[in-house]
C-alpha cells in the first residue's frame, strides 16, 4: 500500500528477485534461536550456500535461450530459522496474492484513496529443508494450490498422496533411506542399536520407517527408540547419553536428527568420557556435513553417514568462490555470512567493531581466505529450481504455443495443471542423473555411503565407502574405525554362544540370549537344545557330539593289583614248597599224621585260592569269567571241606569214645576222602547249574565309574558277576567256614597230642576275623569311584590270607620239624582207639572235676590212682 511516498509494506526478512513468473524459496538460513528468539546463528553451509544455489540456477535458467526463452524468472526467498511456526509465519507472503481484502474502506491521513500494489503471485515454492517445515508449509500451501519441491526433506509422511498431494521432491524419501540403513547395519553384523530422532515429522518419522523396515526384515532389534526435544532443557543431552549407555552392548546408534541435534549429542558422549564407545550411522541431514562435526571429530570418527547421491557441481563452485559484497547485493544475509566465514566484523554506522575481531575488508575471497566445500544438497536445489523451470517451459509449450512471454492462459499459473507438468518432468539434472517424480511425487532412491575417517588419509574427512540404489553395495576393506582400526566393533545384544552352550532366549527380545552350558553328560543337540549322550558315551570336549568313553581294566601293572599278585606268587610258592616237601618225606611219621589224603586235598584247595588272584586281574572274557566262577569258591570249598572232616573226624572219636569203645564210622583215610569230595561236589553241581542258567561273558559297566565330570568317565570290563552273584558263589565256603569253627571249638578240650584240632581252630578263628573286617570294606566301597579295584583287591586279599593263615598254622610248623628237627621226626608208640579212648576220658573228667571244685571253693589234690 502506498500512501504519497510512504511505503509501508517491506520484506526485512526476504529476497526479491523480479522476473514475469515468481517462484518462492525457503531456505534456513539461519539456526533455531534460543527460547523466545526465533532465530540463531547464521548457518553456512545449509543455509546460504543452498540459497546461493537457488539464485545460481535462476541466473543459469534466465540466461538459457533454449528453456522459457523470452520468459525470466523471479523469486521470494524466505529465511525459515530452522523453526517450523516461524516458517509458517512467512509463507503465508506466499499466498497473500491469492487472499482477496476488501480495501474499500482504507483512506490515507491525508483523505486520499490509496494506490494498492498487487503482491506478487508465486507460482511454486521450493523448500523446505526440513522435513518437519515442509510438512507445516505443505499444509498451508496445498490450500491455495501452489506446487512445492523440496530440496532436502525426507520424511516418509510426506509420500501420503492424499494429504500431501501438492508436495514433490527431488530427493528419496527416508523409507528409501532407512532401508539402506537396515542393510548398512546388517552389512556391519550388527543386531541390536539404538535410534536417536529429533523431535519433529524428520527424525520421528526416519526412526518409525527404520524401527518398521528391521521389524520386516528380522534379525534386528531395537535396544531403545530415545527422542531429542524440540526445545531440549540444558543437561537434556547428557541425559540422554546416561540413557543409551543403560544398553551399553548396543554401541551402534542410529540417528535421525538435525544438525544441531547432532552436535550436541557428540558433544555430551565427549564429555562423558564415552569418545569411541559409540559407532553412529547418520541420516541425511548428517550427511558429508563438517559443521555438526567440528570440534567433536574424535566423537565422530567411524560414523557412517548416508546422503543422497551427489555430485559437486563445478559451475556452482566457480559462481559462489567469486561472491563478494560488491556483486552479491542481492543476498541480504551475504554480509553476515561474510563475517562469520572470514571471522572478521564489517564496519556499520553507529555499530562499534569488538577490538578483538578483526575488520573485514572487502578483499577477502571465499575459498582462498577460508575453507570451502560445497554443501551436499546445493545439486537438489539447482534440480529442484530446474525441475520447476522445465515444468513451466512445457506447459508454456502447451498452452502457449508460438507465444513470446507469458500468455494470458499462463496468467495466472494454475497450480494443479503445473503439478500434473512437475510430476511428468524427466530430465539430465545438474549432477548428469535423471531427476523425474513417482505418482507420489518422489524422487527414485540413490544414496552415497560415508564414513568419516581421521588417520591412515592424507586429509580427514568423510570418505566414500559405498552406494546404495536398491541394494547395498559397501566396500568392508575401506572402512576405518576409531583410532585406524580395521577391526569392525561390535553392536550386539548377546554374543554367539561357545561351543556346547545353548541359547536360552530372552523373552520379547529375539536378538537377545543367555549361553547356557551344556552340563553333565548332555551335549548341544542344535542352537537352542542340550541332549543327554547314550549310555555308554560321554560328550567331546566342546560338547559338540559324543564320543565312546574309554573301557578299562585292572592292569597288571595298577598298585591295586601288584599287592595281591605279590601275596599270590609267595603263596603260591610256599604251597608248592610244602607240597614237594610232604611229597618227599610222604612216608614220614609227621606227614602221615597229619592225614596225607586230606593234606594233599587241603593244600590243592590253598593253591587254587591263591590262583583265583590271577583270574581276577586277568582281563575278562568268556574263558576268563568261567574259570573265575568255577574256582573262586572251589578253592576254599576244597579248603575247608577238608577241615570240616578233619575237626567232623576227630570230634566223633572224642564223643564216641565217651559212650563206647567201639570206634566211630567213617574216620578211614577213603571215607573221608568220600566225605570231602561230596562236600566239594555241592559246589561244583551249583557252578554249573549257573553256568546253565547264565552263560558266562563279559560286560562294560558304564555306571560304576560315571562322575559328574564326564572327562573323567570310564567304562569298566568286567564278568558279569554282581556282588550279590559273588556272595552267593562264597556263601557255600563261608557255611563250611563257620561249621567247621563250630567244631572246633567243640574240640578244643582235645590234648594237644591228639591229631590237629587246636591248630585248624585257631586257623578257624583267625580266618573268621579276617572274613569278618572283608564284609566292611567290600561293601563299604560300593558308592566309590574306585570300587572295581578296591573290592577287588580286597577280595584277593583277603582270600590270600585265609589261605596264609590255613597253610601257616596247619603245615609250616610241620614242615618246620620236617626240614629242621628231624629227629622229632619219628614213630611213637603206637596206641590203641581204647588207650585213645581213655586219655581223653580222664582228660574230660578231671577238667570238670576242676570246674567244680573251684564252684564249691575248694582246691583238692588227689593222688593218680592209674598208676
Amino acid at each position: 500500500i502506498q500512501c504519497s511516498s510512504v511505503h509501508q509494506h517491506s520484506h526485512p526478512h526476504s529476497i526479491k528477485i523480479l522476473g514475469d513468473i515468481t517462484l518462492g524459496g525457503l531456505f534456513p538460513v539461519h539456526s533455531r534461536g534460543p527460547a523466545g528468539v526465533p532465530c540463531g546463528e547464521i548457518k553456512k553451509e545449509k543455509g546460504i550456500h543452498r540459497m546461493e544455489a537457488m539464485l545460481y540456477a535462476l541466473d543459469q535458467i534466465n540466461s538459457d535461450p533454449e528453456l522459457l526463452p523470452n520468459i525470466t524468472l523471479g523469486a521470494r526467498i524466505l529465511d525459515t530459522c530452522s523453526r517450523d511456526t516461524y516458517a509458517l509465519e512467512q509463507s503465508l507472503t506466499f499466498v497473500q496474492a491469492l487472499i482477496q481484502k476488501d480495501t474499500s474502506d482504507i483512506r490515507c491521513s491525508n483523505g486520499e484513496q490509496p494506490i494498492i500494489r498487487k503482491p506478487e503471485r508465486v507460482v511454486g515454492v521450493i523448500g523446505a529443508s526440513g522435513s518437519s517445515v515442509s510438512i507445516m508449509v505443505a499444509n498451508v500451501l496445498r490450500l491455495f494450490e501452489i506446487p512445492q519441491i523440496s530440496y532436502a526433506s525426507t520424511a516418509p509422511e510426506l509420500s501420503d498422496n492424499n494429504r500431501y498431494d501438492f508436495f514433490s521432491r527431488v530427493v528419496p524419501p527416508d523409507s528409501y533411506q532407512a532401508q539402506a540403513m537396515v542393510d548398512i547395519v546388517k552389512a556391519l553384523g550388527w543386531n541390536y542399536v539404538s535410534t536417536l530422532a529429533s523431535e519433529g515429522n524428520y527424525g520421528e518419522s526416519g526412526v518409525d520407517a527404520f524401527v518398521q523396515i528391521s521389524r520386516e526384515a528380522g534379525g534386528l532389534c531395537i535396544a531403545q527408540s530415545i527422542k531429542i526435544p524440540r526445545e531440549p532443557k540444558p543437561g537434556e543431552f547428557d541425559k540422554i547419553i546416561k540413557r543409551l549407555m543403560e544398553t551399553p552392548n548396543a554401541r551402534g546408534v542410529i540417528i535421525f536428527a538435525h544438525e544441531d541435534d547432532i552436535k550436541q549429542v557428540l558433544e555430551a558422549a565427549r564429555k562423558s568420557n564415552l569418545t569411541g564407545h559409540f559407532k553412529f550411522v547418520g541420516s541425511d541431514s548428517w550427511g558429508a556435513k563438517s559443521s555438526p562435526i567440528l570440534d567433536q571429530e574424535e566423537v565422530a570418527e567411524g560414523a557412517v553417514t548416508i546422503l543422497p547421491k551427489r555430485a559437486s557441481i563445478e559451475g556452482f563452485d566457480q559462481y559462489f568462490t567469486t561472491r563478494s559484497l560488491e556483486n552479491n547485493r542481492r543476498n541480504i544475509w551475504f554480509a553476515e555470512f561474510w563475517e562469520d566465514d572470514f571471522r572478521c566484523k564489517l564496519t556499520r554506522p553507529g555499530i562499534k567493531i569488538d577490538p578483538e575481531k578483526k575488520k573485514c575488508t572487502g578483499k577477502e575471497r571465499i575459498g582462498r581466505d577460508s575453507h570451502y566445500e560445497q554443501e551436499g544438497k546445493v545439486q537438489f536445489v539447482i534440480d529442484a529450481v530446474y525441475a520447476m523451470a522445465h515444468a513451466l517451459h512445457n506447459m508454456h509449450q502447451d498452452l502457449c504455443p508460438g507465444a513470446t512471454g507469458v500468455c494470458d492462459k499462463m496468467d495466472p499459473v494454475e497450480g494443479r495443471l503445473l503439478l500434473s507438468y512437475i510430476h511428468s518432468v524427466n530430465f539430465n539434472g545438474s549432477a548428469g542423473t535423471a531427476v523425474l517424480f513417482n505418482e507420489n511425487g518422489d524422487a527414485p532412491g540413490r544414496y552415497d555411503i560415508f564414513q568419516y575417517q581421521m588417520t591412515n588419509t592424507t586429509n580427514p574427512g568423510y570418505r566414500v565407502i559405498g552406494q546404495w540404489t536398491n541394494n547395498l553395495r559397501l566396500n568392508v576393506e575401506d572402512m576405518q574405525w576409531t583410532g585406524g582400526s580395521r577391526q569392525m566393533p561390535d553392536s550386539v545384544c548377546s554374543f554367539p554362544c561357545r561351543s556346547g552352550e545353548r541359547k536360552k532366549m530372552v523373552k520379547g527380545v529375539p536378538c537377545c540370549w543367555h549361553c547356557e552350558l551344556c552340563d553333565g553328560y548332555q551335549f548341544q543337540a542344535d542352537e537352542f537344545n542340550c541332549e543327554m549322550c547314550p549310555f555308554d558315551m560321554r560328550p567331546t570336549l566342546n560338547r559338540t557330539a559324543c564320543r565312546p568313553t574309554p573301557i578299562i581294566k585292572l592292569e597288571w601293572h595298577s598298585p591295586w593289583a601288584m599287592i595281591p599278585l605279590f601275596l599270590a606268587i609267595l603263596g603260591i610258592l610256599a604251597t608248592l614248597f610244602v607240597i614237594i616237601t610232604f611229597i618227599r618225606f610222604n612216608d614220614t611219621p609227621i606227614v602221615r599224621a597229619a592225614g596225607r589224603e586230606l593234606s594233599y586235598v587241603l593244600l590243592t584247595g590253598i593253591f587254587l585260592i591263591y590262583l583265583i588272584t590271577f583270574l581276577m586281574i586277568a582281563e575278562p572274557g568268556t574263558v576268563v569269567c568261567a574259570f573265575r566262577r568255577l574256582l573262586l569258591g572251589l578253592g576254599m570249598c576244597i579248603t575247608y571241606s577238608a577241615m570240616l572232616t578233619k575237626t567232623n573226624r576227630i570230634y566223633r572219636i572224642f564223643e564216641q569214645g565217651k559212650k563206647s569203645v567201639t570206634p566211630p564210622k567213617f574216620i578211614s583215610p577213603t571215607s573221608q576222602l568220600m566225605i570231602t569230595f561230596i562236600l566239594i561236589s555241592v559246589q561244583v553241581v551249583g557252578v554249573f547249574i549257573w553256568f546253565g542258567v547264565m552263560p558266562p561273558h563279559t560286560i562294560v559297566d558304564y555306571e560304576e565309574q560315571r562322575p559328574p565330570n564326564p572327562d573323567l568317565a570310564q567304562g569298566i570290563l568286567k564278568c558279569d558277576m554282581s556282588d550279590l552273584s559273588l556272595i552267593c558263589c562264597l556263601s557255600y565256603s563261608i557255611v563250611l567256614m563257620v561249621t567247621c569253627t563250630v567244631y572246633a571249638v567243640k574240640s578244643r578240650g582235645v590234648p594237644e597230642t591228639f591229631n590237629e584240632a587246636k591248630p585248624i581252630g585257631f586257623t578257624m578263628y583267625t580266618t573268621c576275623i579276617v572274613w569278618l573286617a572283608f564284609v566292611p570294606i567290600f561293601f563299604g566301597t560300593a558308592q566309590s569311584t574306585e570300587k572295581m579295584f578296591i573290592q577287588t583287591t580286597t577280595l584277593t586279599v583277603s582270600m590270600s590270607l585265609s589261605a596264609s593263615v590255613s597253610l601257616g598254622m596247619l603245615y609250616i610248623p610241620k614242615v618246620y620239624v620236617i626240614i629242621l628237627h628231624p629227629e622229632q621226626n619219628v614213630q611213637k608208640r603206637k596206641r590203641s582207639f581204647k588207650a585213645v579212648v581213655q586219655a581223653a576220658t580222664m582228660s574230660s573228667r578231671l577238667s570238670q572235676k576242676s570246674i567244680n571244685d573251684k564252684q564249691n571253693g575248694e582246691t583238692k589234690i588227689e593222688p593218680d590212682r592209674t598208676q
